[in-house]
């Protein structure tokens, strides 16, 4: 065999696949670690200017109907969430009782949001799934179902905010308005094109590069799109009802969009620290630095943390229902 044939036999994986250059399997890595060093750096440098003393002042300054209003709508946030896994349980067609698979996607979410999607999103989702009795393949499908149907109304919602001006990013990122406008745009075209690739081939496989995706009937798409839209507009909400009144919800909600994208890039579970950097990039010089922190640290605090006790409840709830199940099962036979 010539050394030329040689090589590229071995550049071919187990599956007969051409394995993946050097430097694109380190490349997404490096850029993680970098973007979190600069993160890091960031939040390291601005802790040691901001006042802790207001920080703690403007904390104790929330009213308690305020909070209680707050922790409602990161309730209902996560509420709307878990309903993905609703949604792909009619697309899939099994047969596990609403209210398990309810509880299931609520479950992976608060963990989802803390510990990130490898252990939270598709961990606890199989986990719990297949305690249940459903098979792997079908607890990859929900998964897949529920990634795809939380960004896509995502697009839509950050891309009409560039659109229509409704939200201007910081000018330090070094981009004009119209560049901005351009990006929405395209954000809209990419959900167009998914409700229209659902039109034309829903119920079958769409293959993109090396991915592939089992496509669900349009009407299915659009439901995906207007669930995914409600839970972020909640989410949007809870920021905004613990955010200084200067600042107007548009704002704040595509503050906080940039700001999960940037999160997923950085890989950091829960966004920590990246949050906090977009938001006092973007604000810091027009509201108290303090009142801003305070804001953030009651967002997770209202979204992140207390949602995280419930789905420990609830997933030990899940957890012994399943050994019980099991046992009469095994006393039947």
């Amino acid at each position: 065999m010539p050394p030329q044939a040689l090589g590229a036999e071995r550049a071919r994986d187990a599956h007969g696949r051409l394995a993946k250059p050097a430097w694109r399997r380190w490349a997404s890595p490096a850029i993680g670690v970098a973007l979190l060093v600069v993160v890091g750096w960031f939040m390291v440098d601005r802790g040691r200017k901001i006042d802790w003393a207001e920080v703690g002042e403007a904390l104790r300054s929330y009213p308690a109907w305020s909070l209680a209003g707050t922790w409602a709508l990161a309730t209902a946030a996560h509420a709307v969430y878990a309903g993905y896994d609703l949604l792909a349980r009619q697309h899939i067609g099994h047969r596990l009782p609403l209210l398990k698979v309810w509880a299931v996607g609520l479950v992976s979410f608060a963990v989802n949001l803390n510990l990130g999607s490898i252990v939270g999103g598709i961990g606890f989702r199989l986990r719990l799934y297949s305690k249940l009795g459903l098979e792997m393949a079908d607890a990859g499908r929900i998964f897949a179902f529920c990634l795809v149907a939380n960004w896509s109304g995502y697009m839509v919602l950050l891309g009409s905010l560039l659109v229509s001006g409704g939200f201007e990013p910081p000018p330090a990122l070094g981009l004009s308005a119209a560049a901005w406008q351009a990006i929405g745009a395209a954000l809209l075209a990419g959900a167009a094109l998914y409700l229209a690739a659902c039109e034309l081939r829903g119920g079958r496989q769409l293959k993109l590069w090396r991915w592939q995706m089992e496509l669900p009937p349009a009407r299915m798409a659009a439901a995906q799109m207007a669930l995914s839209m409600t839970h972020w507009l909640l989410v949007g909400s809870v920021v905004w009802t613990l955010m200084p009144r200067e600042l107007a919800f548009g704002e704040v909600l595509g503050t906080l969009l940039s700001a999960a994208i940037a999160g997923a890039v950085v890989h950091v579970p829960g966004g920590l620290g990246v949050i906090e950097a977009v938001f006092i990039a973007s604000f810091g010089g027009r509201v108290p630095e303090g009142a801003l922190v305070a804001a953030l640290l009651a967002y997770r605090a209202a979204f992140y943390l207390l949602p995280l006790a419930g789905a420990i409840v609830l997933h030990l709830a899940l957890e012994a229902h399943a050994r019980r199940k099991k046992g009469r099962r095994k006393s039947g036979g």
